[in-house]
């Protein structure tokens, strides 16, 4: 499965001369694979604009999506050859999730651009800003953003208490992370949307972010609901 900026990506190297062979060779994509998307008829969509400034979106929807998966879940590495892989985590449980996701791992040359938070360390233990072009694309798609961060180190799960003899379940939301700006990240955007919801401590770590409230929890439902 491979998303549409690394098919374009290849037809690109295809279009300025590059053999068939050679492009195989340097992605690690199948000559049938790209043989199909040379072929195809329909028109391609665009990811990103790669003729423009590399931070620049033409699907911005997708990119606030993206986003979040990557602050959860996702790293970006060096290619030997040159360029970034973008990897996303996602468990075979949630197939769901990975039909979603543009790609669970993905080349290209202009990762490190469309994710200026990639650094050395792991995410919690540096500081996590998204860029003003960024937050205009999170102000732009919040349910987006916190769609990506919910489907990587979220979830919706079904709780329980007793009251007066009987039980009651209730549905609720978690977003899980060790990072205190990737949280906050997550609250500001929370807020902006009308989700109430609260801090709880993982010992002495206040890790979890917990959306219980009813009409808040219908309000994530509507725009984002469980994994699968």
């Amino acid at each position: 499965m491979y998303d549409m900026l690394t098919r374009n990506h290849v037809i690109g190297l295809l279009a300025g001369g590059r053999s068939l062979n050679s492009v195989s060779k340097e992605t690690g994509i199948s000559r049938s694979a790209i043989r199909a998307w040379q072929t195809r008829l329909e028109p391609r969509p665009h990811l990103f604009n790669q003729a423009a400034h590399c931070s620049a979106s033409t699907d911005t929807p997708a990119y606030a999506y993206l986003l979040g998966l990557y602050l959860g879940d996702g790293c970006i590495s060096p290619h030997p050859r040159g360029g970034h892989h973008l990897r996303i985590a996602c468990a075979d449980a949630w197939p769901g999730l990975i039909e979603q996701c543009v790609a669970v791992t993905s080349y290209g040359r202009h990762w490190t651009c469309m994710f200026p938070q990639h650094g050395p360390g792991k995410k919690h233990e540096r500081r996590i800003v998204l860029e003003d072009w960024q937050q205009e694309i999170v102000d732009a798609h919040p349910w987006e953003f916190l769609r990506g961060l919910i489907h990587s180190d979220g979830c919706r799960v079904t709780n329980w208490t007793v009251r007066n003899g009987k039980r009651y379940e209730y549905p609720r939301y978690f977003f899980t992370n060790r990072s205190d700006d990737i949280r906050r990240l997550c609250t500001d955007t929370l807020t902006k949307v009308g989700v109430r919801y609260t801090v709880l401590a993982r010992g002495s770590d206040p890790f979890n972010v917990s959306v219980a409230r009813k009409e808040s929890v219908a309000l994530m439902d509507a725009h984002i609901g469980p994994k699968h």
